[in-house]
């Protein structure tokens, strides 16, 4: 008895708290909500955070971002105006800014996601086919060093009268006019890559390696010019030292060979015969040794003071 007393009460409880739930929302400070009854809007959109009531079960809280919101194309194959195929790849941020006129016509951001696709590549398109591709890549007339560019590119290169940044602008301009009958607003369009497509990448890989072979050989070249230069001023210079070194060592041999002959001198004016003595045994002593024949006449100067020591 006791049970089937609470169980109306359980079930009054239940109802209230269902009820209870679908009266009341929260609105978090980075949403904005619409509310509407039988699939059409009701009143103002809420952006005050909070909690807010509603008509349960009649009425439906609809809830959109009200931070920037990102959207990202997919790289799409599109020719610039001088027939070049390239890959282009964007990025965007956008925001709802009607969020009634977004509901009517998008209905939600997965919706806008695709339409923003359509809208975006379409002015990319319609503004890679009308300009050159040095413009797409370049924003000022700033040269390029030798080092920067390939066989052939400096020809290529025009002179800028627009520049990247500019055509960018011109995509958001035309892309901005497209959705603003959605409630959206574009805050900005970047091109995030740009790349030939595969035929065309290999030929200018082709041509940078060529480019990078003539710059190495160069540089060889002005390498061997150098060493050869080097070289050169090294032999100069050991010529210069060698003979500088020539020429001093002649003259310490000039100059003891006269201290000899002055010695030698002197010492031959003091005794002669004692003197042609001991150039004789010197004579001897270079000459003869136990391998070396010699065959002398009795007469021979040579022979003299060898005579004179036979018994």
């Amino acid at each position: 008895m006791k049970l089937e007393r609470w169980i109306p009460i359980i079930v009054v409880v239940i109802v209230a708290l269902i009820v209870v739930a679908a009266t009341l929302y929260t609105v978090d400070e980075t949403q904005q909500v619409v509310i509407t009854q039988f699939g059409e809007p009701i009143g103002e959109p809420i952006t005050r955070a909070g909690i807010h009531i509603k008509k349960p079960f009649i009425q439906r809280a609809n809830y959109f971002e009200e931070r920037l919101l990102t959207w990202d194309g997919s790289p799409t194959q599109i020719p610039t105006k001088d027939k070049k195929f390239i890959w282009v790849d964007t990025t965007a941020r956008w925001r709802i800014v009607d969020v009634l006129k977004f509901l009517q016509t998008m209905g939600d951001e997965r919706v806008a996601q695709g339409r923003l696709d359509d809208i975006i590549d379409s002015a990319t398109r319609n503004q890679i086919t009308s300009h050159l591709l040095y413009e797409l890549v370049r924003n000022t007339e700033r040269e390029f060093e030798e080092t920067e560019v390939g066989i052939g590119a400096a020809e290529e290169m025009g002179e800028v009268k627009i520049g990247r940044e500019n055509i960018t602008q011109m995509i958001l301009t035309e892309a901005t006019a497209g959705v603003a009958q959605y409630g959206i607003e574009l805050i900005d369009i970047r091109i995030k890559g740009l790349n030939y497509v595969e035929e065309v990448r290999e030929k200018v890989y082709a041509r940078m390696i060529s480019e990078r072979r003539r710059v190495a050989e160069q540089t060889r070249s002005e390498g061997h010019g150098k060493r050869a230069e080097i070289e050169g001023m090294r032999e100069k210079e050991l010529k210069k030292i060698t003979s500088e070194a020539y020429r001093k060592a002649q003259e310490i041999k000039g100059k003891a060979d006269a201290e000899a002959t002055t010695v030698y001198a002197g010492a031959y004016n003091k005794d002669p015969e004692f003197y042609s003595f001991l150039r004789t045994l010197d004579t001897y002593k270079y000459t003869l040794d136990d391998e070396t024949w010699l065959i002398l006449t009795t007469d021979s100067e040579f022979y003299k003071y060898l005579k004179e020591l036979s018994p």
